[in-house]
C-alpha cells in the first residue's frame, strides 16, 4: 500500500517546518469552534496533529485507491450521451469515496459542515491527488467555488449551498470562458437579466468549462448592459436544472477523467452573489487566485510523479553494463529535475501561507475596522498575494511541463509508448500553464508587484532571517537582487514604452529565482540535505539572472526594432 504522503520525504519536510501558529490561530479565530464541535482543535498544536492526520489520509486515498484506477481513467475519459455527461468508472468511485471521507469542504467553516482548514493543507492535499490522478484534481480542487459562495454571498445562499458541497451531494463548477471572452473576461457577453417577479436569469453560452455538468455553478455575466467591459459584470449561482443543456464535452490531448463542457443558457433561473458589477473586480478575481493555486499544486503533483516514474526506470534500465541512472548525463538531469520540484514546492508553500495570513487577517479588520495596524498588515499581505499566486502558478506550471519532457527523455522510445506512465503525465501537464490563466497573464498579473517594490519589501523580510550557516551563498543572492535592481531601473528609464512589457517575462523569472532562493536557504538550516539543495539550485541561478541582466542591459531592444521584418513573410 502506498501513502503519497509518508512516501515524500520533502512535503513532510516543509510542513514540519512551516511556521503556522498564527495562520491556525487566525482562521480558528482563537478556537472558538471548540466548544462547539467536538473534531474542532484545542490549540495550535491540536490544530497541526489534525492537518497532519488529514493529510495521511488524504496521501493514502491518493496512492492506494485513486492512482491504481488512473490508467483505466484516462483510457475510459469522460462520456457525453444523450445531452448528459457521465463519469468515468474509476473517477466516479473515487468521488464517492472522497465525499464518505469528509474531504469535499476542505475550507468551508465547520458549521457548514466542512473541515474549516487552511489554504496550506489545501494545496498539499491537491497535490497529492493529482500526483495519483491529475483530472480528478480537477473536480476535487473545484472547492473554491463554494469558498467562493462563504466569502461573498448572503447567508441564505451559504445555508442553501454550502452543506451540500461539504458532504459531496454536489460538485461545482466556474462558468467564466466564451468563445469570444477566454483570457479577456471583460468581454463576456453571456446575459443575467433581472425580471419583473425580481429574479434573475441566464441567456448565452459558456465554453470550456471544466466540469461543466456540475449540479452548482458560478456563472460570470452581463447584467449592466449600459456599461462595457468589467464593469458591467456580476456573479451568480446557478443550480442545474432543464434551462441549460450540455452542447457537447470537448476531446482533448489529455486529464481526460475531467469533462470540459460547452453550455447553453435558456432563460434559466439564477442568484446573485454579494453586490452587482463587481463581478470580474473582486469576486472572479479571488475565485480565479484561489484556481491558479490549484493548477500550481496540480502542476507539482504531476511533475513529482513523473521524476518518480523517471528514477525508477533509470535505476532499473541497464545499458553498456550498467544502470543509466549512474550515466553522468542521466543523474545530472534527476538532480536538476528533483531541485526544481523542490523549489516548486517551498515556493507554492510559502504562497498558500501567506494567502492563509491575507485571508485571516481581512476577516480580522471587518470585525476591527477601527484597528489601523491590523489593516495596514492585512494590505501588506494582499500585496504579497497578489505578487507570489500568479508567480506559483507561473513556475510550477511551466517546470512540470520541463519535468515531464525529461521524464520521456528519460525513459528512451519507451517512454513515448502509452504502456509508461509518463506518456499520460506528458499529455496531462501540457494545460496546467495554460488555463486559469496562460504563463502569458501569470506575468501580467506578478510586474506589477515587481516593478512597485511590493517584491522587494517581501526581500527585506527574509532578509531579517539568520544565514549565517552558508552566508556565502547568501552573498549570493544579495549580489544576484543588485541585478534584479539594475535591470528594473534600466526598464523604468528606457525611452521605449514598450520595454517593460518586453522584459516582463525576463524581470519575473528574476525575481522568481531570487524568491526561491531565500526560501531554499532558509530551509537549508533544518536539512544538511537541504543546503546541498540550495547550493546547487543558487550555482545555477547565478549565471541566468548575469545572461537576463546583461539582455536587458545592452541587448533589450533588439527584438522590437526588428520583429516587424522577422514577422514579414517576404525575403
Amino acid at each position: 500500500m502506498d501513502n503519497f504522503y509518508k512516501d515524500n520525504d520533502d512535503i513532510q519536510f516543509q510542513f514540519k517546518h512551516l511556521d503556522l501558529n498564527r495562520v491556525i490561530e487566525l482562521k480558528e479565530n482563537n478556537f472558538s469552534d471548540r466548544d462547539l464541535f467536538p473534531y474542532a482543535p484545542k490549540d495550535v498544536s491540536d490544530a497541526k496533529d489534525s492537518y497532519e492526520k488529514v493529510l495521511e489520509m488524504m496521501g493514502e486515498l491518493s496512492g492506494d485507491f485513486i492512482a491504481p484506477r488512473s490508467k483505466d481513467v484516462d483510457e475510459e475519459g469522460a462520456h457525453f450521451e444523450n445531452g448528459e455527461v457521465r463519469y468515468a468508472k474509476g473517477t466516479q468511485e473515487a468521488m464517492e469515496m472522497l465525499a464518505k471521507a469528509d474531504v469535499m469542504g476542505f475550507t468551508l467553516p465547520r458549521k457548514y459542515g466542512g473541515l474549516n482548514l487552511p489554504v496550506i493543507v489545501y494545496v498539499i492535499a491537491i497535490e497529492l491527488v493529482s500526483r495519483a490522478d491529475a483530472s480528478l484534481m480537477n473536480l476535487f480542487g473545484l472547492q473554491d467555488i463554494a469558498d467562493t459562495i462563504n466569502k461573498f454571498a448572503s447567508e441564505e445562499l451559504k445555508e442553501k449551498y454550502l452543506p451540500r458541497f461539504s458532504s459531496g451531494e454536489v460538485t461545482g463548477s466556474m462558468a467564466l470562458t466564451e468563445p469570444d471572452a477566454g483570457s479577456d473576461l471583460q468581454n463576456v457577453a453571456l446575459k443575467a437579466t433581472l425580471k419583473e417577479d425580481g429574479k434573475w436569469y441566464l441567456n448565452g453560452v459558456k465554453r470550456f468549462i471544466t466540469n461543466g455538468c456540475a449540479q452548482v455553478s458560478v456563472v460570470l455575466a452581463r447584467s449592466e448592459e449600459n456599461l462595457k467591459g468589467g464593469r458591467g459584470l456580476s456573479l451568480f449561482v446557478y443550480e442545474r436544472d432543464r434551462h441549460m443543456k450540455i452542447r457537447r464535452i470537448e476531446n482533448k490531448l489529455g486529464i481526460h477523467g475531467s469533462p470540459t463542457c460547452e453550455l447553453q443558457f435558456t432563460n434559466a433561473p439564477c442568484e446573485l452573489i454579494g453586490e452587482r458589477k463587481r463581478g470580474l473586480s473582486k469576486y472572479t478575481m479571488s475565485l480565479m487566485n484561489g484556481a491558479r493555486a490549484a493548477i500550481a499544486a496540480q502542476a507539482l503533483g504531476i511533475a513529482e510523479a513523473a521524476y518518480r516514474e523517471a528514477k525508477k526506470y533509470a535505476r532499473e534500465r541497464v545499458q553498456f553494463g550498467k544502470p543509466i541512472m549512474d550515466m553522468i548525463q542521466v543523474y545530472d538531469m534527476l538532480c536538476q529535475m528533483q531541485i526544481a520540484i523542490e523549489a516548486g514546492r517551498t515556493l507554492l508553500y510559502e504562497t498558500a501561507k501567506i494567502v492563509d495570513m491575507k485571508e485571516g487577517l481581512e476577516k480580522q479588520e471587518e470585525a476591527h475596522p477601527e484597528d489601523k495596524a491590523l489593516r495596514d498588515e492585512a494590505k501588506r499581505y494582499s500585496k504579497y498575494a497578489s505578487l507570489l499566486t500568479p508567480i506559483a502558478k507561473a513556475y510550477n506550471t511551466e517546470m512540470g511541463n520541463q519535468v515531464c519532457y525529461l521524464a520521456i527523455q528519460i525513459h528512451g522510445g519507451t517512454g513515448f509508448m502509452r504502456e509508461f506512465n509518463v506518456e499520460r503525465h506528458f499529455r496531462d501537464i501540457r494545460i496546467t500553464n495554460i488555463y486559469e490563466g496562460t504563463t502569458q497573464l501569470q506575468i501580467v498579473a506578478a510586474i506589477g508587484g515587481i516593478m512597485s517594490g511590493t517584491a522587494f519589501d517581501l526581500l527585506k523580510e527574509y532578509d531579517s532571517l539568520d544565514y549565517s550557516y552558508r552566508q556565502d551563498l547568501y552573498q549570493k543572492i544579495q549580489k544576484a537582487r543588485i541585478w534584479l535592481e539594475k535591470s528594473i531601473q534600466q526598464v523604468k528609464t528606457a525611452e521605449n514604452s514598450s520595454m517593460q512589457e518586453y522584459h516582463s517575462r525576463r524581470l519575473t523569472e528574476m525575481c522568481t529565482d531570487i524568491i526561491q532562493a531565500y526560501l531554499m536557504l532558509k530551509d537549508a538550516a533544518h536539512s544538511e540535505r537541504k543546503k546541498h539543495t540550495a547550493e546547487v539550485f543558487i550555482e545555477g541561478m547565478m549565471p541566468r539572472m548575469e545572461a537576463s541582466m546583461n539582455f536587458i542591459l545592452h541587448g533589450g531592444e533588439s527584438l522590437i526594432k526588428n520583429h516587424v521584418a522577422i514577422l514579414n513573410d517576404q525575403n
